[in-house]
Formats: C-alpha cells, structure tokens, sequence
C-alpha cells in the first residue's frame, strides 16, 4: 500500500465512501484506473477553460461542470453526494498536492474549483 493509501485509510477508513471506493477499485485494471484518469482531466479542462475565459464561477456553464465533477467520482469511486464533494473542494485549497494539481495547470484554478463546488 503507497503512502497516499495508508492516508486515505488513516483519514476516512471507516466511511462508507471510502469503503465502496475500495470495494469498487479492488477489481479496476490499469485501463480502469486509466479511464478514471482521463474523465478527471477532462472536467479538470472544462473548470480550466471557464476560468481562463472568466466565466462566473456561478453561472449555468460551471455549475454544470461542477456537476460533471461529481458524476465523475460516483462514476469511478464512490456516490459523491453534494456535501462529499464540498467536503472535497476544501481540500482543493488547504493540501498542497490538490492545491499544485489546480494550479499547476493555471494559476488560481484550485481556488475557482473551490468556489464553484461551494456555489451549489
């Protein structure tokens, strides 16, 4: 187990999000995982390009990116209720590794990601 999932383990273990996640990944193969992967980025791009373009991070437009957000956890991991993923949008500015994932693609995106979760 690497150290991001002893973490996991360690902060969420006995959650039921964390549980269905494992359960779910147990069986993925590297292509699984891979696909994960690549429908992560692809919203990563949309909440990239709204924010590049200025687009209010409480329009329409990224609050249907927001949604694609979560379809895209409960796709691959686990059901990702509204809550979860605001849950998950304060770690998008408070950990440095989700924080550099965001902003290594533009500057401030991590904290655009955030507001626009919390905006729901």
């Amino acid at each position: 187990m690497d150290s991001y999932a002893k973490e996991a383990e360690a902060r969420w273990g006995e959650s039921s999000e964390f549980q269905e996640s494992k359960l779910r990944t147990s069986t993925y193969k590297t292509e699984d995982f891979q696909a994960a992967k690549v429908d992560q980025e692809a919203v990563t791009e949309r909440f990239a390009t709204a924010f590049g373009n200025s687009v209010d991070f409480k329009s329409v437009e990224v609050q249907e990116i927001v949604q694609a957000h979560r379809a895209a956890i409960s796709k691959w991991f686990y059901d990702c209720s509204v809550d979860m993923q605001k849950q998950l949008a304060s770690l998008y500015i408070s950990d440095d590794r989700f924080k550099k994932y965001y902003d290594g693609r533009v500057r401030g995106l991590s904290q655009y990601v955030h507001d626009a979760i919390l905006a729901q």
